[in-house]
């Protein structure tokens, strides 16, 4: 549950958290310079929490999937263009943050995160979202200020996710390519 969650230290140095990676629930990892994802971190099976963000990511490795017990990911402030497929298996996720990216286009898997109730996504380059995002029941909360979108499609969006609070810039006036 959150409360032991909350009371569980955070590890904020891979090597310290390797000695124990069973207790290791918490890691950030942010701003530490980083340009690829240490894949030491698919050792932490209990990892609820991780936080890359404000490095130089510029992608996220498929075996993410693997932290089966993540609850919460940031990996805002990278250089990410996608984020992989196998994000999907995140079933427990709940937070999601990917803000300050370059993001293009959100994977169809999205929608298989089952509980997320947050994504925050500001400041992106995303042009297109996947109608599976209605699958999203659990949505309430979703940023997406500060991307190039049309009226269109963000009415678009809002009938994916009626039940969701989703905050936008004014609409572009321009013509995206759906």
């Amino acid at each position: 549950d959150s409360a032991s969650l909350l009371a569980s230290p955070i590890y904020d140095n891979l090597q310290e958290a390797l000695q124990n990676p069973d207790k290791v629930y918490r890691l950030d990892l942010s701003r530490k310079k980083l340009k690829t994802f240490p894949l030491e971190i698919l050792k932490f099976k209990n990892l609820q929490e991780l936080d890359l963000s404000k490095n130089k990511l510029d992608s996220l490795p498929e075996q993410i999937g693997m932290l089966a017990n993540l609850q919460v990911l940031n990996v805002s402030g990278n250089k990410l263009q996608y984020l992989p497929d196998s994000i999907g298996e995140l079933k427990n996720l709940k937070k999601l943050v990917g803000s300050r990216n370059n993001l293009i286009a959100l994977p169809k898997r999205i929608g298989d995160l089952q509980n997320i109730e947050i994504l925050d996504l500001w400041e992106n380059e995303l042009s297109t979202f996947p109608n599976e995002l209605s699958k999203l029941k659990k949505l309430r909360w979703m940023d997406l200020r500060v991307i190039l979108l049309n009226d269109e499609d963000q009415e678009r969006i809002r009938k994916l996710l009626p039940d969701a609070k989703i905050f936008f810039s004014p609409s572009c006036k321009c013509v995206t390519g759906g």
